[in-house]
């Protein structure tokens, strides 16, 4: 079957926004038998929709998604006079493409996605579908342009712009450079294409040449290393992480959102030619960014376009992101020496066990008197190891917050700072200030304009050895001690905390886990249970462990609730909720909130109140219950791991049941009001 056909073509779109039109426009696809399910469809495009706005430069809207309900790739084509708001920043859209690909996709018509991204970004294209009279011309004007490899190619007017053809012989440059590019967006469907368009037309009206290599849903070809040996610069137009990025290490490089290759394509790709020049101009630059490409791959995701509130949650999600395997490889260690250690040593195993280390003269040196046939040696040895991970933790949360800041210039500092923080006792505090000072500080000094001469010892010498000077001596002389003592009084407050202070904090960080699955709330209240972790040390009955048990206990719930709510009342809920609910059930035993996502995409009010009140209560039962919880994931599979674990069954199957119940009762009244308006409502028959 084609892309599209006369049915899929609407000339006269209305909507009062965009999801009332997308929805106008997604009716169509059910009527030519390519969509299965609507309303399906229409929770994935708007579930899209959230990781990024769709509407593009030049009044185009391209509301997109893969779906298990799409049989095989579709085009609806809307048409509106008036403009219907979209996202995008110049104004409304007029022309829009709804696209929908099966879940699966691959197939040849696959290809045909990308064309169209592409040619959306010719006027003539564009100004065609604008003239058009009737359906059988938008779908004339489509095909004419989108079309399989293997089909007769259309004339070169009907597809490309003369003007871009020309270009390169007729611009002057002083030098034609070579760049290379990569694009990508969460779906790989629209804006990947689009970006790689637009840089490729920029780059030919600079009297340039540019390849790339587009990370999206057709798959692609990767650059291969002749062609970015031979690049003068490189443009990364991304929201994913770049595929193999090492392999562009020592380039300059533009680093930006995809949307922005769309909207400034010629900007970037100026840019890239400004670094190239300074690049020329100064060999160093290459050997700097080649040593700072050393990191091991070390990536992360900072949008430098971002507002300031989100450039600091994503600095910190940097260093949360690379401590959380220390925090889970010590915290697991130790857990299971003390499991060892009470088999082997009985109920003070526990607070025996912590007397084992490395440098001490006499038998609780483990590396002189490790035993293999021996429990408590074993208990011991994980014990050792466990705790020699844990000490990493501040140093590790500091130095790659300052690394989120500064890049690599900020790990020495950030380290240093982190490891000086841990000494003092000043715990995450510690380390959350000594790492976003060693950033500020290195990112100062890293643009200091210094003498050539210099330019090639600054990242290995300068750099640090001023940024760890400044960092190290500010916390020690004056941050420390109030820090210090800072610290101490929180501790002191987690520690005398009991009866409602404890419910009450459960309550809150419940409600956090609970409200948005996954999002900046309940990230807030995770992070704050793993950094609460480095001031638990070896102690079994801690708070701050009695926190991360109480938020990974609430972080279960909706989807285990919503798993319950599916299985007792099938009848309230579409098919897919249904399979989505059987899903949702290892999801929510194995911690992971985000299982519950497609129910609140789909309902959103009456999903999310029940997920913060049975989440709060979950969470509020653990506290009151003191079940402790050393592993920062896990979920059900780490029970063994759980202090007072039938404790925490209990709390966890209270907070789905009353998640559960709520869904329920909301929904019930809602389809009772339904039935009693007339309406019918949007569920399916069950099988009895």
């Amino acid at each position: 079957m084609p892309l599209i056909n006369e049915e899929q073509v609407v000339l006269d779109l209305t909507g009062t926004d965009r999801h009332e039109a997308t929805d106008t426009l997604a009716a169509r696809l059910v009527a030519t038998g390519r969509c299965t399910d609507l309303d399906q469809f229409l929770a994935d495009v708007r579930d899209r929709e959230t990781k990024m706005a769709t509407g593009l430069p030049g009044g185009i809207g391209i509301p997109h998604a893969r779906s298990a309900a799409i049989t095989e790739p579709s085009l609806v084509f809307g048409r509106t006079t008036e403009g219907i708001d979209w996202g995008a920043k110049d104004g409304p859209a007029h022309l829009v493409f709804l696209i929908a690909a099966p879940e699966g996709g691959g197939d040849a018509h696959m290809q045909m996605l990308p064309k169209l991204a592409r040619a959306l970004m010719r006027t003539e294209f564009r100004e065609a579908l604008q003239g058009a009279t009737t359906a059988a011309e938008v779908v004339a004007v489509v095909n004419a342009n989108v079309q399989l490899d293997d089909a007769p190619k259309p004339a070169p007017a009907a597809s490309a712009d003369p003007a871009a053809e020309t270009t390169a012989s007729d611009v002057p440059a002083a030098r034609s450079l070579k760049l290379v590019g990569v694009t990508s967006c969460p779906t790989g469907i629209a804006h990947t294409y689009m970006a790689a368009e637009a840089l490729e037309r920029a780059a030919v009206e600079a009297g340039h040449t540019i390849k790339v290599e587009t990370q999206g849903s057709a798959g692609s070809t990767p650059l291969s290393r002749a062609e970015i040996a031979e690049a003068d610069a490189v443009v990364f137009a991304h929201d994913l992480a770049v595929k193999d990025i090492g392999r562009f290490a020592g380039k300059p490089t533009v680093d930006v959102g995809v949307k922005k290759a769309i909207s400034d394509g010629p900007e970037l790709i100026a840019r890239a030619a400004t670094l190239a020049a300074e690049w020329q101009a100064d060999p160093a630059k290459a050997a700097q960014a080649a040593a700072a490409s050393a990191a091991s791959g070390l990536t992360t995701k900072v949008d430098n376009e971002a507002r300031v509130g989100t450039k600091i949650r994503q600095w910190l999600m940097t260093g949360v992101s690379y401590m959380i395997p220390f925090v889970a490889a010590g915290g697991i260690l130790i857990a299971l020496s003390f499991m060892v250690a009470q088999i082997a040593l009985g109920a003070n195993g526990a607070i025996q066990i912590v007397k084992f280390n490395l440098t001490s003269p006499d038998a609780f040196n483990i590396a002189q008197h490790f035993n293999p046939v021996s429990l408590t040696s074993w208990a011991a040895l994980l014990f050792v190891m466990g705790s020699a991970s844990f000490g990493f933790l501040v140093p590790i949360l500091s130095g790659f917050i300052a690394f989120a800041i500064a890049d690599r210039p900020g790990l020495v500092p950030g380290i240093v700072g982190g490891a000086i923080a841990a000494s003092m006792n000043a715990g995450f505090l510690g380390g959350l200030v000594t790492g976003f000072v060693a950033g500020f500080v290195a990112r100062w000094i890293a643009h200091w304009r210094v003498h050539k001469g210099v330019r090639g010892v600054m990242p290995v010498v300068v750099i640090p050895l001023l940024s760890t000077l400044i960092t190290a001596g500010l916390f020690i002389t004056i941050l420390g001690r109030p820090i210090v003592w800072l610290m101490t009084q929180l501790n002191g407050w987690l520690n005398s905390m009991s009866g409602a202070g404890a419910l009450i904090l459960g309550l809150i960080l419940g409600a956090m886990m609970g409200f948005d699955l996954g999002g900046p709330v309940n990230k807030t209240a995770y992070t704050f249970a793993t950094t609460g972790l480095l001031a638990a040390g070896t102690l079994t009955n801690a708070p701050q462990l009695k926190i991360m048990a109480a938020v990974m206990a609430a972080g279960m719930v909706a989807p285990l609730a919503m798993a319950l709510a599916t299985a007792v009342r099938p009848r309230l809920f579409t098919e897919p909720e249904r399979e989505n609910g059987k899903a949702a059930w290892l999801l929510g035993f194995s911690f992971i909130s985000e299982g519950a996502i497609p129910f609140a995409a789909a309902d959103p009010i009456r999903i999310i109140v029940s997920s913060v009140i049975g989440s709060a209560v979950t969470g509020g039962l653990s506290m009151i219950l003191g079940a402790t919880l050393r592993a920062p994931h896990g979920g059900i599979w780490v029970l063994p791991l759980i202090g007072q674990p039938l404790l925490f069954l209990l709390a966890l199957a209270v907070g789905v049941a009353v998640m559960a119940l709520i869904v329920i009762i909301l929904k019930t009244v809602a389809q009772n009001r339904a039935i009693a308006a007339g309406v019918e409502p949007v569920t399916e028959s069950v099988a009895v």
